[in-house]
């Protein structure tokens, strides 16, 4: 079982966004996503996530035409209607298919929150740390590159 920590970067590759801030919350129960923007046109779930500030910002809008609304209690013990989408977060190297709920996180630090749903069977929570997953992705990287670099390097000629 992997270790994760109190926040990491992670992947959604089915919305092309890498290396995302998120949180890793055990007292949530499902995953949200900020949401700028939402609304359904003909059926069909349009949506602008992050916003302006934040530094993988596009302004693209997404479509979902598989969603559905849900009743969800925030932190203040509010209950909030928020449109779920079911998408692919990636942590370390595994892919997970998972729920997110589309909510307003702009004035918070974290545009991800990745709940315990998710968590549970999957990782072990320490605390003390942080960004585990995206270090090992960066180590992986380097080694990449470097064995990359190895390969074009051109053969030594001895000097006779």
């Amino acid at each position: 079982m992997q270790v994760l920590g109190r926040y990491d970067r992670v992947d959604l590759p089915g919305l092309g966004l890498k290396n995302i801030h998120a949180k890793v919350d055990t007292g949530a129960y499902r995953c949200s996503l900020h949401c700028q923007s939402a609304k359904v046109v003909n059926g069909i779930l349009e949506f602008v996530l992050l916003d302006e500030e934040h530094p993988e910002f596009t302004g693209m809008k997404f479509t979902a035409d598989t969603f559905h609304e849900r009743d969800i209690r925030n932190s203040f013990g509010e209950v909030e209607r928020r449109f779920v989408i079911i998408t692919t977060i990636k942590i370390f190297d595994e892919s997970i298919t998972a729920e997110f709920s589309l909510s307003n996180r702009g004035s918070l630090r974290f545009p991800i929150l990745i709940g315990r749903k998710i968590l549970q069977e999957r990782f072990l929570i320490d605390v003390k740390k942080k960004n585990l997953s995206y270090k090992t992705k960066q180590q992986i990287l380097r080694k990449r590159r470097k064995a990359k670099a190895i390969r074009k390097k051109p053969p030594i000629k001895p000097n006779i």
